[in-house]
């Protein structure tokens, strides 16, 4: 093994859930194994604190791993629960997320990988490969911006804050703010001819 790769192999930790062993493949263009595993989900895998998967709850992969000319190819998906805050009505959201994950992880002696420079892409570290990056950007972009509970969901009353939804007819009388100066007019109109009538009619001497 190169002096390079037991640098790069000292900086990955074999034991963390996401890291893993591509040494049966053995560099054989073509080979190619299966993994299925379920792991717990990093911190910080969302979009901050408005919706995302909290940290060690299940994170299911189901992955290929494929020895090319370039590095070892990773595909497959990534399932998870996800939470959040619905962006109307501000009820919890729960749901399952199911994202695709796909990954080239090249040599370390190799230059380029489809004309991008080497630091531009995951590298094979000894023969172990760090898939947090890939699942985190996979899952993160998936995550919607703006969670719905469901997605005829009312929200909240604009002037009160009443739930829509458990009161679909909830309405507050208004009136028009140009109409308010009318009003006013015909109230004290109103109040001076009632004070006339009550001075009742005037002698005559």
């Amino acid at each position: 093994m190169h002096t390079e790769e037991l640098v790069l192999l000292s900086t990955l930790d074999p034991r963390a859930p996401l890291v893993l062993d591509t040494h049966e493949l053995g560099r054989r263009p073509g080979a190619m194994r299966r993994v299925r595993l379920t792991v717990p989900a990093p911190a910080d895998l969302g979009l901050g604190g408005v919706v995302g998967v909290p940290e060690g709850t299940d994170l299911e992969l189901d992955l290929r791993l494929e020895s090319v000319m370039e590095g070892v190819l990773v595909s497959g998906t990534a399932r998870a629960a996800l939470t959040g805050e619905c962006a109307r009505c501000l009820n919890r959201v729960d749901r399952e997320i199911d994202v695709d994950v796909q990954e080239l992880f090249a040599y370390p002696n190799r230059g380029t990988v489809n004309g991008a420079d080497a630091d531009e892409v995951e590298v094979v570290k000894g023969d172990l490969v760090d898939l947090e990056g890939a699942v985190r950007d996979a899952v993160v972009l998936a995550l919607p911006q703006a969670p719905l509970c469901r997605d005829d969901c009312p929200g909240l009353c604009p002037q009160c804050g009443a739930h829509l939804v458990d009161d679909p007819g909830h309405v507050h009388e208004t009136s028009d703010p140009r109409w308010a100066a009318l009003a006013g007019l015909i109230t004290d109109n109103d109040t001076r001819e009632t004070g006339s009538d009550r001075a009742g009619p005037t002698e005559e001497k």
